[in-house]
């Protein structure tokens, strides 16, 4: 039997009891529900545009409920923005949405995640991430807007290096 944090099925699909909930890359008409998840979490929403960041949603019923982005830098790539609805928390849309990402990374012959958090560390270090010194980041990750201005030096920097068997 699974365990309800072992959500993620076949065909982008994740079931939680009788609903189904829709997990796939982000279009565009997503983008202002994203904005608004992450507004509401508190989080940086200024440099979505200029990012080019890819995301994944999960949607319920229409509604985007979790969201999630990587932010590519050569074979490096800032997972960025992970969010879920407050009411949606604990049922296992974010690690879908980690997961999902890592495998788009994966595809993409990306090698190293990297991402800041304030809050979530616990998280991410049950995904398999590591804390690391934000100097040891990749020159070009430290450049990002995320790294240079929208999250505090307080901030955690995590990495994750992606293996074909993870």
């Amino acid at each position: 039997m699974l365990l309800r944090a072992e959500l993620l099925l076949l065909r982008g699909h994740l079931a939680k009891e009788a609903d189904v909930f829709e997990l796939r890359a982000a279009a565009e008409d997503d983008l202002a529900a994203i904005q608004a998840l992450l507004e509401c979490a508190g989080l940086p929403t200024s440099d979505l545009a200029s990012s080019k960041s890819h995301f994944t949603v999960v949607r319920d019923d229409g509604h985007v409920v979790a969201a999630g982005a990587l932010q590519r830098f050569g074979s490096a790539a800032l997972l960025r923005s992970v969010v879920v609805a407050g009411d949606r928390r604990g049922a296992g849309l974010g690690r879908s949405v980690v997961r999902e990402l890592e495998q788009v990374a994966r595809a993409a012959k990306i090698g190293r995640l990297i991402l800041l958090t304030q809050t979530a560390r616990g998280f991410f270090s049950h995904q398999g991430y590591h804390v690391i010194e934000r100097g040891d980041a990749p020159q070009d990750v430290q450049g990002s807007e995320e790294f240079r201005a929208l999250c505090p030096e307080s901030a955690t920097c995590m990495v994750k290096v992606l293996t074909e068997s993870d």
